[in-house]
């Protein structure tokens, strides 16, 4: 059920995106520097200018701010990742010394009275 969902809602993105693509076919350019800053020395090396289809600066901006969310969200979460991990490997320690220490407190019992104080 919730598949279906999931594709009904995929393709109304996608009818979406080909309106928006179809809507916005003129080209404008895209300039590094606005012509205000041309008169500065230097500002000639930083200039660079290209011609696109408006969707896909549109796309491309939409694209460029998900990447950028993404990377700030992982920086973000980073110390929780690496709690967790410590967290993860200090239990799995705990849980050897626990063993071994159950061994040591049944060493030269019998295996059957030993099971039963493990459980």
């Amino acid at each position: 059920m919730f598949r279906y969902i999931r594709y009904i809602f995929l393709a109304c993105i996608a009818v979406v995106l080909i309106v928006v693509s179809l809507a916005n076919r003129n080209v404008v350019t895209l300039t590094t520097l606005p012509e205000g800053m041309l008169g500065i020395p230097g500002a000639e090396l930083l200039t660079f200018s290209i011609e696109l289809p408006l969707f896909i600066v549109i796309f491309g901006g939409i694209a460029v701010g998900l990447l950028i969310g993404f990377v700030w969200e992982w920086l973000r979460e980073m110390k929780h990742r690496s709690a967790a991990a410590r967290g993860e490997r200090e239990a799995t320690q705990l849980k050897r010394e626990v063993k071994r220490l159950k061994g040591e407190k049944n060493e030269g019992k019998d295996e059957v009275l030993a099971l039963l104080d493990d459980a």
